[in-house]
Order: C-alpha cells, then structure tokens, then sequence
C-alpha cells in the first residue's frame, strides 16, 4: 500500500494557513508537519540552511537567490503576506520632513536593504514621488535587538551609500536618540509605540494615503511567497501543484470565516463592516493568489529588485514559480 510522503511546512501562524496547520484542509499524498514560527526566523533557517521542505519565504530574497543562480526553493504563488507599505514610514518630526520628497539628503534606517518591505518602500518612493535610492543615506541593523545582517551576501552597488550601524546599536536607540532622520520598517518601533517625543509617522493618514494608491496602480503589495525546496520538487513533480492547491483552499476557508457574523472569527467588533468596505475598494478576491492574478506586481517588485542593485538580472514570474502552479485544473 502506497504511503504519504512526510513533509514539513514552516510559516507564520496566520488566518491563510490555518486550515492546513489544523488539518481542516489535506495536502493531497502528504503526511504534513506545521511548524508556526514567525517570519525573520523562518527565512533565516531557509535561506542558510534549506531547512524545511516548504516554507514561508521573503520574496525580494528569494528574486535575489533566484537571479544568481542560488535558490534552494521553487516558488509557490501562494502569497501568505501582503501589506500596504505607506504605514510603514517614521520621521523624526524635528527634521522638517513633512512630505516623502524631505527625505532626500536624510539618514534612514531599515532592518535590511533587501528586506521585501524597504523594497517596496523604495518603489513607492521612486515610482510615486521621484526620489530615487542613492538620494538617501540608508542605515541598516537590528531594529530592536543588536547584530542583524543582510539574510543573504550584499555589496551595495556604485553610488549607493549603504553602511551597517554599530553591532552593539540598534536602530531604535539610534532614532530616538536622533542620530537617524527616519525608519523604514516592517514592524512599528518600540519608540512610536510608546509615544516617544519627535516620532511619527510620515503618513499620519496612511490608510487613506494607501486606499489612494490602490486604486491608482491596483497593487497590494506582496511580501512574502511560499517556496518548495527544489529537491522535493525534483523527487515529487507532483508536489507544488497540490501544495499550491491546499494553499488556496486555505486562503479560500479564510474568506469564508471572515464572513461568518453570528460569532465572529477575529476579536474586532467590526470586521464584517471591514471586510464589506475591504470588497468595496478591492473585490471579492482581495487577498489574491495566483501568478497571472498578480503578475503586474510580481513584475513591479521584479523590477524594483533589479534597479536597486539586488537582482544580478530583471526576473520574470517565470523564472520565480514552479510550472505546475501557474495553472490549475477546474472542474
């Protein structure tokens, strides 16, 4: 009798894969081991180590691999994370930055230039307001705890200054103490949380600075994918096309408890109103998955990638995604 293979799937403990996590949803022929584990460690283990059979990945970092000939992973246009970005910029309000074109000439800290979210940042910056990446001193390390590093190898290109803080400093203490104009960052930071003096966002009003460029360029962008380790793939060709399969029955029963308004699946009293007013702007299928689905923003951050030194080429979907997964049968 034929026997499930055992496969370990790494991701964050999200809505989108809770389904697969709880074995409300099978992947078909798989034996499945979910290991919940937040992003930065989940990429890590991946990218050093190939650690995990299917996993949660950075996408600018897996472009990156991929250009050089390096991936250990095969894409799954699966896309479990997905965030507006415009929240994600904090000013120093002693700095006379009041609109993003006052950023030229400052010091902006980021965890990581090839970190998904700065890279989107930086295309919102240049596609959006004309301000190109060596028209800022860019700061990088750890945002709360000291030591980080770029998750993979990255000499910053010609005329780009690009320089890494004090291993014993953070980015955090170096903002508050004012020794850096501005973070670019995916998480908020410690000092805007508790309300330190002279920190705010760029943006006080960014969901509204963000539902004006969605409906400008129809771009949500993507952060993260999920990626199938090559050699499974190569042993198991049937393998990405039903991962990607349980991936989108997932996201699909995600949808479905979000819609669920006689004992509601999240611990926010209007979310029904959030989701109507999230269809409104965006369509039923607001979280999409699918390579032709996203293809102009897979395309947009390919070419962001490429222009700001971290591609060695301009990638296309197809260089990034297993074949099996950019189609998928229906019945």
């Amino acid at each position: 009798m034929a026997k499930n293979i055992p496969i370990t799937i790494a991701a964050g403990d999200m809505d989108r894969v809770a389904a697969i996590k709880d074995g409300r949803v099978q992947v078909e022929g798989c034996d499945v081991t979910f290991i919940p584990m937040e992003p930065e460690e989940v990429f890590f283990r991946a990218f050093r180590y190939a650690e995990f059979d299917c996993c949660e990945l950075s996408f600018s970092s897996h472009m990156r691999v991929t250009s050089q000939n390096k991936a250990d992973y095969v894409g799954i246009p699966a896309f479990v994370s997905r965030v507006f970005r415009h929240s994600g910029f904090y000013i120093r309000t002693d700095r006379g930055i009041t609109k993003p074109e006052d950023l030229r000439g400052k010091l902006v800290g980021l965890p990581e230039y090839q970190m998904t979210a700065p890279v989107w940042m930086r295309g919102i910056l240049e596609d959006e307001y004309g301000i190109k990446p060596e028209e800022i001193h860019w700061r990088s390390g750890g945002q709360e705890e000291a030591g980080r590093d770029e998750r993979t190898p990255f000499e910053a290109p010609a005329g780009l200054d690009l320089q890494a803080i004090p291993q014993d400093r953070t980015l955090v203490e170096m903002f508050e103490a004012g020794e850096l104009d501005a973070l670019m960052t995916a998480r908020a930071p410690s000092s805007f949380n508790l309300g330190k003096p002279n920190i705010d966002r760029l943006w006080p009003n960014f969901r509204e600075v963000e539902k004006e460029y969605y409906r400008k360029t129809k771009m949500f962008p993507i952060m993260h994918l999920m990626g199938l380790r090559k050699d499974m793939h190569e042993a198991y060709p049937w393998l990405a096309g039903s991962l990607y399969k349980a991936l989108l029955q997932s996201r699909d029963i995600a949808y479905e408890d979000l819609a669920k308004t006689a004992a509601l699946s999240v611990a926010l009293p209007w979310v029904d109103a959030e989701r109507r007013d999230t269809i409104e702007l965006m369509g039923n299928d607001f979280w999409r998955y699918g390579v032709e689905e996203c293809r102009h923003e897979i395309e947009a951050l390919a070419r962001y990638s490429h222009s700001h030194g971290l591609s060695e080429r301009l990638l296309t979907p197809e260089d990034l995604f297993a074949p099996s997964t950019f189609d998928i049968s229906k019945i």
